[in-house]
Protein backbone atom coordinates (compact mmCIF):
# COMPACT_ATOMS: atom_id res chain seq x y z
CA UNK A 1 0.00 0.00 0.00
CA UNK A 2 1.07 3.57 -0.62
CA UNK A 3 2.49 5.44 2.34
CA UNK A 4 -0.27 7.40 3.98
CA UNK A 5 -1.06 9.02 7.26
CA UNK A 6 -4.01 10.15 9.33
CA UNK A 7 -3.96 13.49 11.08
CA UNK A 8 -6.26 16.08 12.61
CA UNK A 9 -6.52 19.60 11.26
CA UNK A 10 -8.21 22.68 12.67
CA UNK A 11 -9.92 24.84 10.07
CA UNK A 12 -11.48 28.00 11.51
CA UNK A 13 -12.15 26.28 14.82
CA UNK A 14 -13.46 23.06 13.29
CA UNK A 15 -11.33 19.97 13.90
CA UNK A 16 -11.45 17.39 11.14
CA UNK A 17 -9.71 14.10 10.47
CA UNK A 18 -7.67 13.87 7.29
CA UNK A 19 -6.07 10.95 5.49
CA UNK A 20 -3.33 11.71 2.98
CA UNK A 21 -0.99 9.59 0.92
CA UNK A 22 0.84 9.16 -2.37
CA UNK A 23 2.67 11.75 -4.41
CA UNK A 24 2.04 13.82 -7.50
CA UNK A 25 -0.60 16.41 -8.35
CA UNK A 26 -3.16 16.97 -5.58
CA UNK A 27 -6.37 14.96 -5.79
CA UNK A 28 -9.02 15.63 -3.17
CA UNK A 29 -11.63 12.91 -2.68
CA UNK A 30 -14.92 13.85 -1.02
CA UNK A 31 -16.74 10.86 0.43
CA UNK A 32 -20.42 9.99 0.41
CA UNK A 33 -22.96 9.52 3.19
CA UNK A 34 -21.23 6.43 4.56
CA UNK A 35 -18.07 8.32 5.42
CA UNK A 36 -14.54 7.07 4.95
CA UNK A 37 -13.08 4.95 7.74
CA UNK A 38 -10.05 3.30 6.13
CA UNK A 39 -7.43 3.80 3.45
CA UNK A 40 -9.41 1.79 0.90
CA UNK A 41 -8.07 0.08 -2.27
CA UNK A 42 -9.38 2.84 -4.54
CA UNK A 43 -7.44 5.43 -2.54
CA UNK A 44 -4.34 3.29 -2.70
CA UNK A 45 -4.71 3.01 -6.47
CA UNK A 46 -5.17 6.77 -6.85
CA UNK A 47 -2.10 7.35 -4.69
CA UNK A 48 0.07 5.73 -7.39
CA UNK A 49 -0.35 8.93 -9.41
CA UNK A 50 -1.60 11.59 -7.03
CA UNK A 51 -1.14 13.24 -3.67
CA UNK A 52 -4.49 11.94 -2.37
CA UNK A 53 -6.23 14.12 0.22
CA UNK A 54 -9.26 12.60 1.95
CA UNK A 55 -10.97 14.67 4.66
CA UNK A 56 -13.85 13.41 6.75
CA UNK A 57 -16.54 16.06 6.32
CA UNK A 58 -17.55 18.11 9.34
CA UNK A 59 -20.23 16.08 11.13
CA UNK A 60 -18.80 12.76 9.89
CA UNK A 61 -16.37 10.22 11.31
CA UNK A 62 -14.14 11.70 14.00
CA UNK A 63 -14.48 15.24 12.69
CA UNK A 64 -16.26 17.90 14.72
CA UNK A 65 -19.98 18.46 14.33
CA UNK A 66 -20.02 22.27 14.28
CA UNK A 67 -23.05 24.38 15.18
CA UNK A 68 -22.80 26.32 11.93
CA UNK A 69 -23.30 23.28 9.70
CA UNK A 70 -26.87 23.44 8.38
CA UNK A 71 -26.67 22.98 4.61
CA UNK A 72 -24.49 21.67 1.80
CA UNK A 73 -23.71 25.31 1.00
CA UNK A 74 -22.08 25.57 4.44
CA UNK A 75 -20.01 22.49 3.60
CA UNK A 76 -18.92 23.98 0.26
CA UNK A 77 -17.72 27.19 1.88
CA UNK A 78 -15.91 25.18 4.56
CA UNK A 79 -13.98 23.33 1.87
CA UNK A 80 -13.06 26.54 0.10
CA UNK A 81 -11.49 27.62 3.42
CA UNK A 82 -9.90 24.17 3.76
CA UNK A 83 -8.31 24.41 0.30
CA UNK A 84 -7.01 27.89 1.04
CA UNK A 85 -5.66 26.88 4.46
CA UNK A 86 -3.70 23.96 2.97
CA UNK A 87 -2.41 26.14 0.14
CA UNK A 88 -3.68 23.72 -2.49
CA UNK A 89 -3.92 24.60 -6.17
CA UNK A 90 -4.51 22.80 -9.47
CA UNK A 91 -6.61 20.27 -7.57
CA UNK A 92 -8.25 17.29 -9.21
CA UNK A 93 -11.51 17.26 -7.23
CA UNK A 94 -13.38 13.95 -7.03
CA UNK A 95 -16.66 13.42 -5.18
CA UNK A 96 -18.97 10.45 -4.79
CA UNK A 97 -22.70 10.70 -4.05
CA UNK A 98 -23.08 13.28 -1.24
CA UNK A 99 -19.43 14.19 -1.82
CA UNK A 100 -20.20 14.75 -5.49
CA UNK A 101 -22.92 17.19 -4.50
CA UNK A 102 -20.46 19.03 -2.26
CA UNK A 103 -17.87 19.07 -5.06
CA UNK A 104 -20.30 20.58 -7.54
CA UNK A 105 -21.34 23.24 -5.02
CA UNK A 106 -17.67 24.12 -4.51
CA UNK A 107 -17.08 24.35 -8.26
CA UNK A 108 -19.98 26.70 -8.98
CA UNK A 109 -18.74 29.07 -6.29
CA UNK A 110 -15.01 29.22 -6.96
CA UNK A 111 -13.02 26.92 -9.24
CA UNK A 112 -9.88 29.07 -9.23
CA UNK A 113 -7.85 26.42 -7.40
CA UNK A 114 -9.42 23.46 -9.22
CA UNK A 115 -7.99 21.83 -12.34
CA UNK A 116 -10.57 19.11 -13.03
CA UNK A 117 -13.80 17.85 -11.54
CA UNK A 118 -14.97 14.23 -11.38
CA UNK A 119 -18.47 13.49 -10.11
CA UNK A 120 -19.20 9.85 -9.28
CA UNK A 121 -22.90 8.97 -8.95
CA UNK A 122 -23.42 12.45 -7.55
CA UNK A 123 -26.35 13.78 -5.57
CA UNK A 124 -27.40 17.41 -5.80
CA UNK A 125 -30.05 17.66 -8.51
CA UNK A 126 -33.55 16.29 -9.06
CA UNK A 127 -34.73 14.69 -12.29
CA UNK A 128 -38.49 14.94 -12.59
CA UNK A 129 -40.10 11.58 -13.25
CA UNK A 130 -37.01 9.58 -12.22
CA UNK A 131 -37.28 8.74 -8.50
CA UNK A 132 -34.09 8.54 -6.50
CA UNK A 133 -33.59 5.76 -3.98
CA UNK A 134 -34.47 6.76 -0.42
CA UNK A 135 -31.69 5.47 1.82
CA UNK A 136 -33.49 6.81 4.88
CA UNK A 137 -36.14 4.11 4.45
CA UNK A 138 -33.75 1.18 3.98
CA UNK A 139 -32.27 -1.18 6.55
CA UNK A 140 -28.49 -1.71 6.50
CA UNK A 141 -28.98 -5.00 4.68
CA UNK A 142 -31.37 -3.53 2.11
CA UNK A 143 -29.02 -0.58 1.52
CA UNK A 144 -26.07 -2.90 0.91
CA UNK A 145 -28.05 -5.00 -1.56
CA UNK A 146 -29.23 -1.92 -3.47
CA UNK A 147 -25.84 -0.23 -3.38
CA UNK A 148 -24.12 -2.89 -5.48
CA UNK A 149 -24.94 -4.75 -8.67
CA UNK A 150 -22.58 -7.54 -7.59
CA UNK A 151 -24.43 -9.22 -4.74
CA UNK A 152 -21.29 -11.02 -3.58
CA UNK A 153 -19.90 -7.63 -2.60
CA UNK A 154 -23.21 -6.79 -0.93
CA UNK A 155 -22.98 -10.00 1.13
CA UNK A 156 -19.47 -9.07 2.22
CA UNK A 157 -20.70 -5.64 3.35
CA UNK A 158 -23.57 -7.19 5.28
CA UNK A 159 -21.15 -9.53 7.03
CA UNK A 160 -18.82 -6.67 7.93
CA UNK A 161 -21.73 -4.64 9.29
CA UNK A 162 -22.65 -7.52 11.60
CA UNK A 163 -19.15 -7.37 13.11
CA UNK A 164 -19.02 -3.62 13.77
CA UNK A 165 -17.78 -2.47 17.16
CA UNK A 166 -19.85 -0.12 19.31
CA UNK A 167 -17.55 2.72 18.33
CA UNK A 168 -18.06 1.98 14.63
CA UNK A 169 -21.82 1.86 15.16
CA UNK A 170 -21.70 5.26 16.86
CA UNK A 171 -19.81 6.74 13.90
CA UNK A 172 -22.26 5.18 11.46
CA UNK A 173 -25.13 6.77 13.38
CA UNK A 174 -23.34 10.14 13.43
CA UNK A 175 -22.83 9.94 9.65
CA UNK A 176 -26.50 9.02 9.19
CA UNK A 177 -27.78 11.92 11.30
CA UNK A 178 -25.55 14.48 9.54
CA UNK A 179 -26.62 13.16 6.14
CA UNK A 180 -30.25 13.50 7.17
CA UNK A 181 -29.69 17.03 8.47
CA UNK A 182 -28.10 18.12 5.20
CA UNK A 183 -30.32 16.30 2.72
CA UNK A 184 -33.64 15.42 4.31
CA UNK A 185 -35.77 18.15 2.78
CA UNK A 186 -35.58 18.50 -0.12
CA UNK A 187 -34.26 14.98 -0.57
CA UNK A 188 -30.63 14.90 -1.69
CA UNK A 189 -30.73 17.98 -3.89
CA UNK A 190 -30.51 21.74 -3.96
CA UNK A 191 -33.23 23.14 -6.26
CA UNK A 192 -30.91 26.04 -7.12
CA UNK A 193 -27.88 23.96 -8.09
CA UNK A 194 -29.09 23.03 -11.57
CA UNK A 195 -29.38 26.73 -12.41
CA UNK A 196 -25.70 27.37 -11.74
CA UNK A 197 -23.94 24.26 -13.05
CA UNK A 198 -23.22 26.20 -16.25
CA UNK A 199 -20.66 28.14 -14.21
CA UNK A 200 -18.42 25.06 -14.12
CA UNK A 201 -15.85 25.71 -16.86
CA UNK A 202 -13.14 23.25 -15.80
CA UNK A 203 -12.88 19.82 -17.49
CA UNK A 204 -15.47 17.54 -15.91
CA UNK A 205 -15.88 13.76 -15.90
CA UNK A 206 -19.15 12.11 -14.83
CA UNK A 207 -18.90 8.45 -13.82
CA UNK A 208 -22.11 6.49 -13.22
CA UNK A 209 -23.13 2.90 -12.60
CA UNK A 210 -25.66 1.65 -15.12
CA UNK A 211 -27.51 -0.10 -12.28
CA UNK A 212 -27.37 2.72 -9.74
CA UNK A 213 -30.53 2.47 -7.62
CA UNK A 214 -29.83 5.64 -5.63
CA UNK A 215 -29.36 8.10 -8.48
CA UNK A 216 -30.11 6.33 -11.77
CA UNK A 217 -28.11 7.18 -14.92
CA UNK A 218 -30.68 9.82 -15.88
CA UNK A 219 -29.10 11.94 -13.15
CA UNK A 220 -25.71 11.63 -14.81
CA UNK A 221 -27.26 12.66 -18.12
CA UNK A 222 -28.83 15.71 -16.48
CA UNK A 223 -25.44 16.75 -15.08
CA UNK A 224 -23.89 16.30 -18.53
CA UNK A 225 -26.51 18.53 -20.12
CA UNK A 226 -25.98 21.21 -17.49
CA UNK A 227 -22.15 21.23 -17.46
CA UNK A 228 -20.95 22.30 -20.89
CA UNK A 229 -18.24 20.03 -22.31
CA UNK A 230 -18.55 17.41 -19.59
CA UNK A 231 -18.16 13.72 -20.39
CA UNK A 232 -20.44 10.99 -19.03
CA UNK A 233 -19.30 7.40 -18.68
CA UNK A 234 -21.92 4.84 -17.69
CA UNK A 235 -20.39 1.61 -16.40
CA UNK A 236 -22.31 -1.63 -17.08
CA UNK A 237 -23.12 -4.04 -14.24
CA UNK A 238 -22.31 -1.42 -11.63
CA UNK A 239 -24.26 0.14 -8.81
CA UNK A 240 -23.84 3.33 -6.79
CA UNK A 241 -20.15 2.96 -5.91
CA UNK A 242 -18.11 2.56 -9.13
CA UNK A 243 -14.84 3.29 -7.30
CA UNK A 244 -15.46 0.20 -5.18
CA UNK A 245 -17.34 -2.12 -7.53
CA UNK A 246 -15.60 -1.34 -10.85
CA UNK A 247 -12.24 0.02 -9.79
CA UNK A 248 -10.46 -0.22 -13.14
CA UNK A 249 -13.23 1.60 -15.00
CA UNK A 250 -13.29 4.28 -12.31
CA UNK A 251 -9.52 4.73 -12.49
CA UNK A 252 -9.66 4.92 -16.29
CA UNK A 253 -12.16 7.78 -16.10
CA UNK A 254 -10.04 9.69 -13.58
CA UNK A 255 -6.88 9.06 -15.60
CA UNK A 256 -8.45 10.26 -18.83
CA UNK A 257 -9.77 13.54 -17.44
CA UNK A 258 -6.64 14.32 -15.41
CA UNK A 259 -4.02 13.34 -17.97
CA UNK A 260 -5.50 15.57 -20.63
CA UNK A 261 -5.57 18.60 -18.39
Amino acid sequence: MADHKAETLNINGCSIELRRGGSGPPLMFLHGAGGVSTWAPYLDALADRFDVIVPSHPGFGSSDDPDWLDTISDMAYFYLDFIEELGLKDIHLVGNSLGGWIASEIAIRNAERLKTLTLVSAAGINVVGVPMGDIFLWSNEEAARKMFFNQDIAEQRIALAAEMTDEQKDIQLKNYFTTGKLSWNPRFHNPDLIKWLHRIKIPTMLIWGENDKIFPPAYGKAFREAIVGSELRIIPECGHLPHQEKLEEFLAGVKDITSKN
